[in-house]
């Protein structure tokens, strides 16, 4: 688990990330479902491009966007949450997931924060998906989340930072894949 915010992975998020996330977002469109309308793709793909470079030391080989999960690294998929900020998060703040897509076929979530003039991108940390659902909290559309005020938008699973992995510790971790 967290304990330190030094546990979280600070990134500049370079001109070629930055480019690589513009075009995937533009490919990628509006996606059904989708609560932002689009709006939110180039976040996703900064955070997605930001693992990715941190695992692997480059944004060329690894993406494998797909519903299901979008990044293949040591044999786990591995799925990407981020969240647009204005802020550095802090231990307390929480990682979501919607319950639309909790019946994704991924092994591992990596949550990320990206600052939302495109500057930065927080690595919060990881935790392999049964786990993930074995601690979080189920919040409710309207219902208002006593952590923070906030009215939620869209049924969903929330985690605190704090009870994340730290993302190093994803380098050495094995799970086994998803088979259904």
């Amino acid at each position: 688990m967290l304990k330190e915010p030094e546990d979280i992975i600070e990134m500049e998020v370079t001109p070629d990330l930055l480019s690589a996330a513009q075009a995937s977002a533009l490919e990628m469109g509006k996606l059904p479902n989708s609560f932002t309308g689009g709006r939110s793709n180039l976040a996703g793909f900064v955070g997605e491009f930001s693992v990715l470079k941190y695992l692997t030391g480059s944004i060329d080989q690894g993406l494998d966007n797909t519903y299901q999960y979008d990044i293949i690294f040591n044999e786990l998929k591995i799925d990407v949450k981020s969240k647009r900020t204005n802020v550095k998060p802090l231990l307390h703040y929480e990682c979501s997931i919607a319950k639309l897509n909790t019946r994704q076929l991924c092994d591992v979530y990596v949550f990320t924060r990206v600052k939302n003039d495109y500057s930065l991108c927080w690595l919060l940390g990881f935790l392999p998906k049964a786990e993930y659902f074995e601690l979080a909290n189920f919040m409710e559309k309207g219902t208002i989340d006593p952590s923070n005020g906030w009215k939620v938008s869209s049924d969903c699973y929330n985690v605190p930072i704090e009870e994340l992995r730290p993302l190093n510790e994803l380098t050495k971790f094995t799970y086994p894949t998803v088979s259904s």
